[in-house]
């Protein structure tokens, strides 16, 4: 059997693995990695250099800096303030909402609904009112505004380092509004939405206040790992290093600073790190890599090509709403890490500018994992904890407001890219 076949297989049953044992998706993403490596399909250099090392250490960086923001209680003792300060329940909710959105965009979506729920959760308890819609708003928010930064969420990081895009680019590439005004507007034209949802809520309410921020220290290092990734911005024009040695750094200062504050282990801290998805990540780029190497990725170009024929306008279509059906239930990573080459082999076949494929692509990607409670990582934790209060979200319940949200969004930030990127 051919290297090119071995790599197809090991490939599409990865894929149907990954949807119907999404709890497994690590160990899956692996073991297709060994044996491409132990079928000789791809050398242990290749496989190597398929992982993209610069994503890997923004990932883990952010993760070990979201940490230790998160145990701060800082972004919790925000929320409190603003439930307080809102005049009436739904301007709370949709205030929370926004917060979820900002902290989304420099801190993992998962580790944000983490942040934010237990506010929501007395919020609700409170007004005795059933916190379902409230925790859906914010898993949704927080999907959305994940994808506006380079570290905001994996799918941004894996465009950043396949389109050597570096932490500014997200705002203006190349001369042009980028990724980050396409989300915004997007997300307020959902805002709107959810208006529309929670109208109703004109209660006022006081929280008492529960949370004490324990230390402003990793506020700080938060901000100011925002501004070098900024400022590397300029430096390091190829993204090929900078972003990740200055997260690990990060990272770095984070233990440093919990040890001696805290008395935290770091030893404890490198050990709850999410490694599932490192390894996950690392899985994926060399199951596409392989894919790449044997010359998959140029056939699926040339099929969906023959399908849009001249028409940019169809494949850019085809291309965002094929990528937020898809995503409504598999894994926006695997699915956005195999088709970021196709899009670039569309672009070239069409001869346009690739960001419009690419933008959009991400965007699709990323957006409709927000229609079911399965499409991303952030939906199944704010379900799990739904279900830890005794409440059961149904398929029907949470596509009540990601269906809405989701079409909202991905339609504004859609036209957005057309009328920037299409020139």
């Amino acid at each position: 059997m051919s290297h090119s076949l071995i790599s197809l297989i090991i490939f599409i049953l990865a894929y149907i693995l990954f949807i119907f044992l999404p709890n497994k998706r690590t160990h899956i993403a692996v073991v297709g990695s060994l044996l491409l490596i132990l079928t000789g399909t791809i050398s242990p250099k290749d496989a190597f250099f398929a992982i993209n090392w610069n994503v890997m250490g923004i990932f883990v960086g952010t993760l070990v800096v979201a940490g230790i923001f998160m145990d701060s209680r800082v972004p919790a003792y925000i929320a409190e303030v603003i439930v307080d300060k809102a005049k009436n329940t739904t301007w709370a909710i949709l205030l929370i909402c926004l917060l979820t959105g900002f902290i989304s965009a420099f801190v993992e979506n998962v580790a944000t609904v983490l942040i934010v729920a237990p506010i929501a959760l007395a919020l609700a308890k409170k007004l005795k009112i059933n916190p379902m819609k409230m925790m859906i708003a914010i898993a949704v928010s927080s999907n959305l505004q994940g994808t506006a930064t380079l570290i905001g969420d994996p799918p941004s990081m894996l465009l950043g380092g396949f389109a050597k895009m570096n932490f500014g680019d997200f705002f203006f590439y190349k001369g042009r509004p980028s990724i980050f005004f396409a989300v915004e507007l997007g997300a307020l034209v959902s805002f709107f939405v959810l208006y529309f949802i929670f109208r109703r809520h004109k209660e006022k309410m006081r929280l008492v206040p529960a949370e004490k921020v324990k230390s402003w220290v990793p506020t700080v290092i938060l901000v100011s790992l925002i501004l070098v990734l900024a400022l590397s911005s300029f430096f390091d024009t190829g993204f090929s290093y900078m972003a990740g040695i200055l997260c690990m750094a990060a990272a770095v200062i984070s233990f440093v600073w919990d040890k001696l504050a805290n008395k935290g282990s770091v030893a404890k801290g490198i050990k709850s790190l999410d490694w599932e998805t490192t390894f996950f990540l690392m899985g994926i780029f060399i199951l596409v890599g392989s894919i790449a190497l044997t010359g998959w990725i140029e056939v699926t170009a040339n099929f969906l090509s023959g399908i849009v024929g001249e028409n940019i306008f169809l494949g850019y279509t085809l291309i965002v709403f094929m990528s937020v059906i898809l995503s409504a239930f598999i894994d926006n990573v695997p699915f956005l890490a195999a088709m970021l080459p196709v899009a670039i082999s569309m672009s070239d076949k069409l001869q346009i500018n690739p960001s419009l494929f690419l933008f959009g692509l991400l965007i699709g990607a990323s957006l409709g994992g927000n229609i079911t409670p399965i499409g991303a990582s952030a939906n199944i934790v704010a379900c799990s904890l739904l279900k830890k209060e005794g409440i059961d979200v149904k398929f029907k319940d949470f596509m009540k407001i990601g269906i809405p949200f989701t079409f909202a969004a991905v339609t504004a930030a859609y036209l957005f890219i057309w009328f920037i990127w299409s020139r």
